[in-house]
């Protein structure tokens, strides 16, 4: 279009003429509230710090004027001469007692310089003349006391944890003086959570009230993980609890020491600053009390206090409100008339056009924006209707061929279904579980539980006239695969078992070796297939009463309830790489004594917390916890503890689990 129609411009002018007015005035606005929020802001930080400082001042001055007067007694002095002079001891005692009760925690204390002793009493345990606990150099825990005596002239107040009262408490320190000597050292405390209760944590939101000392270390704070605890020697404080560590950037730690240096130098007054405080800019407002050493410093975040409100305010935001709401009316009623009754026309016919039915009126012609985009709809509606058209053609092919797909992949899956469902009712056909029910009865136990349908483990038992043959089989793999193994493993076993006789299962292993390797052939192209397997073989002699084992990478447990023994099988599979060397193992078969062959299935199972295996070291307390239980209770408790164990991870290979006794 070669210029803007009459709408068009009317709607670029309305939207230029709206921004030109708006942006201006918001900037104004905005920089008018922020000037008045930033204004009311310092006058509300100001008075809230002087007040605070009021709130600490007056009984912490009370309280170190009572301090001061127990420290400068002629009766603490003469019992600090001779602590071992009875009378004065008791006349000390009773003295200190008024102090206690005009005390605000109702405690006080006093400590020798000569003894080190710690006289401390409360109205919380019961009164006692003698010493809780004697302070000594060299612990940490008792350096504030010689830091105090070495840093302080008349007296500090100092928050610090007492490990031995097991309190914690705002200490106030007097040093006791006797013709210029320091001769120990007197005081109360404040208990810390109720001092911060009573003034230091604010309710309002945004404020966050603290006390500092003069090197910056925090004393009281909202948070008590944040209170230097034993700065009162002013040594070393900084880099745990001083506030310039909260603090964003060296420049604002610079301007808080100018800022607590100009508190000082003007008691009564208030120092501010801008710091940035747990990741947010707030105003800073400091106080400092002589007296006591402190500095009280209110932190205000503007965005989150309400630092200002006034009956004025009210009615300035319902007039502002007012404005924005005509102007928003007037643009809403341009916008409505000039783009968005032309735009509900065209998305009528787009609507129409998205339910298939293409042959509709588009809006009349018009020379601007909203013509030309009836005109392109037009042609995408001709576009669209078209590719409708051919797409539908195409998806009615794909999904009759995705039909025929699905009923062959359905015949297919149930036929293989149907197979290995069969498979397994041959693989369990094999196992000897009615021989060894009818033979064997409460004398055996089995767990068995292939991965899937079908697995690559089975169990072996044969019966001569007087000895009787186990055995635990564990086929390379798991699934079909593995349950094809078995049948080759079977056929070899039993050809081995008939050449080597039952009372020799090394020799079975040997031979079995033997017949899987001549039944199993590498492929001429290199690659090998995993045909290996573990096995374990115990024969039973009931006229000898022994035990006779060799195993295959599986190892025959044996207990009686006090002890677990292991009878180790061979390091090399039936199968392997290299041919392995099977030697026999004899047990005597005592009476109450059970055996148990397991494939790795059991040990390597996934569970716990972290997700490791079974394990070898669990697997044999497991037997001896329960190994004096009848054998059918003990596989119930053995499938019992598996399954708690495994949880919710998923089994990782066949297991079988094969136990005897013959008491």
């Amino acid at each position: 279009m070669a210029m803007l129609g009459l709408r068009g411009k009317s709607l670029l002018a309305l939207l230029l003429a709206c921004v030109i007015a708006l942006v201006p005035a918001a900037l104004i606005g905005w920089q008018v509230v922020d000037s008045i929020r930033t204004h009311f802001g310092e006058a509300f930080a100001r008075n809230t710090t002087l007040l605070q400082r009021e709130k600490i001042f007056a009984p912490l001055s009370r309280e170190l004027a009572l301090s001061l007067r127990l420290a400068d007694s002629e009766v603490t002095r003469q019992w600090l001469r001779d602590e071992t002079d009875i009378a004065k001891r008791e006349l000390f005692f009773r003295e200190a007692e008024g102090y206690r009760r005009d005390f605000r925690d109702h405690s006080y204390f006093l400590i020798s310089n000569r003894t080190h002793a710690y006289y401390f009493n409360d109205g919380k345990s019961p009164h006692t003349e003698s010493a809780r606990y004697l302070l000594r150099a060299d612990k940490a825990d008792d350096s504030w006391y010689f830091n105090t005596l070495r840093d302080t002239a008349t007296f500090n107040i100092n928050v610090n944890h007492d490990s031995q009262l097991k309190v914690t408490k705002a200490w106030i320190n007097v040093i006791v003086h006797e013709n210029g000597q320091k001769v120990g050292l007197a005081g109360t405390g404040l208990e810390l959570t109720t001092f911060l209760n009573d003034f230091i944590r604010s309710r309002e939101a945004g404020i966050t009230p603290m006390i500092l000392n003069r090197q910056g270390a925090i004393q009281a704070h909202p948070d008590p993980r944040l209170i230097a605890l034993n700065s009162a020697s002013g040594k070393g404080q900084l880099a745990h609890g001083g506030l310039q560590q909260q603090l964003g950037d060296a420049q604002e730690q610079q301007a808080l020491r100018l800022a607590m240096r100009q508190a000082e130098s003007r008691p009564g007054e208030v120092a501010m600053l801008w710091a940035t405080l747990g990741g947010k800019q707030q105003l800073l407002a400091l106080s400092f009390i002589p007296e006591l050493g402190w500095h009280v410093v209110t932190a205000v975040d503007l965005n989150a206090a309400r630092v200002f409100d006034g009956p004025w305010l009210t009615p300035a935001l319902i007039a502002l409100a007012v404005l924005l709401a005509a102007l928003l009316l007037g643009f809403a009623y341009a916008v409505e008339k000039l783009v968005l009754r032309p735009i509900s026309q065209l998305r009528k016919s787009a609507q129409a056009m998205a339910a298939g039915q293409y042959e509709v009126a588009l809006p009349a012609e018009r020379d601007d924006e909203i013509g030309e985009l009836s005109a392109a709809f037009g042609v995408m509606a001709n576009k669209v209707r078209s590719h409708t058209s051919e797409l539908e053609y195409r998806v009615r092919e794909r999904t009759r061929a995705l039909e025929e797909a699905n009923r062959e992949m359905a015949a297919a899956h149930k036929k293989i279904g149907d197979s290995i469902d069969y498979a397994s009712l041959i693989q369990r056909a094999m196992l000897p579980d009615r021989q060894l029910v009818q033979a064997l009865g409460q004398k055996h136990a089995v767990l068995w539980r292939p991965r899937d349908v079908v697995g690559g483990d089975f169990y072996v038992y044969r019966a001569g006239e007087h000895t009787l043959l186990f055995g635990v089989v564990d086929c390379a793999g798991h699934g079909v695969p593995g349950a094809l193994m078995t049948m080759l493993a079977h056929a070899a076993i039993d050809q081995a078992i008939v050449d080597a006789g039952m009372d020799d299962p090394a020799g079975i292993l040997t031979r079995c070796d033997r017949i899987l390797r001549g039944m199993l052939r590498e492929e001429r192209d290199g690659h090998v297939l995993a045909t290996n397997m573990d096995a374990g073989f115990a024969c039973v002699d009931l006229q000898a009463r022994t035990v006779t084992f060799a195993g295959a990478k599986i190892a025959l447990y044996y207990s009686d309830g006090d002890d677990v023994g292991e009878l180790p099988g061979a390091r090399r599979a039936i199968g392997d790489k290299r041919i392995g060397e099977y030697q026999n193992a004899q047990l005597p078969l005592q009476a109450g004594r059970s055996f148990y062959m397991t494939t790795d299935g059991f040990l390597d199972q996934a569970g716990g917390e972290l997700g490791f295996g079974f394990g070898s070291s669990r697997f044999a307390e497991m037997i001896r916890r329960h190994a004096r239980l009848p054998l059918d209770e003990q596989g119930q408790a053995f499938s019992a503890t598996l399954a708690e164990y495994q949880g919710r991870h998923a089994q990782r290979d066949d297991i079988t689990m094969l136990c005897f006794r013959f008491d």
